[in-house]
């Protein structure tokens, strides 16, 4: 072999070694996790099942600001909630097999730093506006359809709407922080966050669930993630048919379909009281799967961590003293990370 090959064949195996993180970050329908940075402005992936690190899937440059919820819409393309002034606010559309940018969905009309969004059986994808307690309604192809929701400023309305999701009742659940927007800015004057349920066809609402402070929390609760069990989608009427919130000042609640408490699981990985870590959204994977994540709250450089519980089993972890639900880090490969989606989709 010439001097000439050999050197041809080590740049080419370089190049393709430095292209793996890249390539397997670009499949994230593989058993991936997806996470948003909303201290970096990018999306970071995962490997599912070993939790090995796969890179930046969604880079900075991208338009992505302080990026929060995730998901896969009907048309299998990747929706994230993005931006923190009424001029950035919008949900962004990517290519999930690239992490390529394809379109500002929607954006405008009152959005203001939107945080849970999600695609209703009605087709309209729903929007919290956070920062005017408002819930926005746009149609398949993006165009602004009306203001479905707004708050109240009273025990029980729509005060600093964070996450979305749809029961197998077709219902709309959406988790509160209790907050009431003033000017763009998140005032805290004591109301409950909560869980509320709406009828899509009236925009009749009620009350689902209001939590407790977790005991190794901060005295307060603020609810962010909301999700129903896979099985509800083929069996409604299981026993298994549950409903998981996070709450930001830590713990997850699980609930039957008709509000009631049925267990907590510990998200206090830093082992302290109250805990050092505050706590993201979450997202079931396949194999009885639940993902959650979280970062320390004392660190400047705010490393996160992913956990992990097994939520078939009812397993309430950490099982070994507030550090068995830690699936990876803490790691300054997640920066005040927010934003969790496990692929594929159970």
């Amino acid at each position: 072999m010439s001097q000439r090959s050999a050197i041809k064949i080590l740049v080419c195996a370089l190049a393709l070694s430095l292209a793996l993180p890249s390539l397997a970050a670009a499949q994230p329908n593989k058993h991936r996790l997806l996470l948003t940075n909303t201290a970096a402005d990018n999306v970071v992936a995962y490997d599912r099942n070993t939790g090995a690190f796969l890179g930046e899937f969604i880079g900075a440059g991208a338009g992505l600001d302080s990026p929060d919820s995730m998901i896969i819409g009907p048309d299998g393309m990747l929706y994230i909630s993005t931006g923190t002034t009424l001029a950035n606010s919008a949900v962004l559309r990517f290519d999930p097999d690239t992490g390529a940018l394809i379109d500002t969905f929607a954006s405008g009309n009152g959005m203001f730093r939107p945080y849970g969004i999600g695609f209703g059986p009605d087709g309209l994808l729903y929007v919290a506006s956070f920062l005017s307690d408002e819930l926005l309604r746009f149609d398949g192809a993006g165009n602004f359809v009306d203001v479905f929701a707004t708050g109240d400023g009273f025990p029980g309305g729509l005060n600093g709407p964070n996450g979305i999701t749809f029961g197998p009742d077709g219902r709309l659940y959406i988790t509160t922080q209790g907050s009431i927007a003033v000017n763009g800015v998140p005032t805290f004057p004591g109301l409950p966050s909560q869980v509320l349920s709406y009828d899509i066809s009236n925009g009749t609402s009620e009350v689902f669930a209001t939590p407790n402070p977790s005991p190794e929390g901060f005295g307060f609760v603020s609810l962010l993630g909301i999700e129903f069990t896979p099985n509800c989608k083929s069996n409604p009427q299981s026993s298994e048919c549950d409903v998981f919130v996070s709450d930001f000042a830590n713990d997850i609640r699980r609930y039957d379909v008709d509000g009631n408490l049925e267990a907590v699981y510990s998200t206090n990985y830093t082992g302290t009281l109250p805990s050092n870590n505050f706590v993201g959204s979450l997202s079931f994977g396949r194999g009885g799967n639940l993902y959650s994540t979280g970062f320390d709250l004392t660190d400047a450089a705010t490393p996160g961590a992913i956990l992990r519980y097994k939520w078939t089993e009812n397993a309430d972890f950490p099982a070994d003293g507030n550090s068995g639900a830690i699936f990876v880090g803490p790691t300054n490969d997640l920066v005040r990370s927010i934003g969790i989606l496990a692929l594929p989709r159970p």
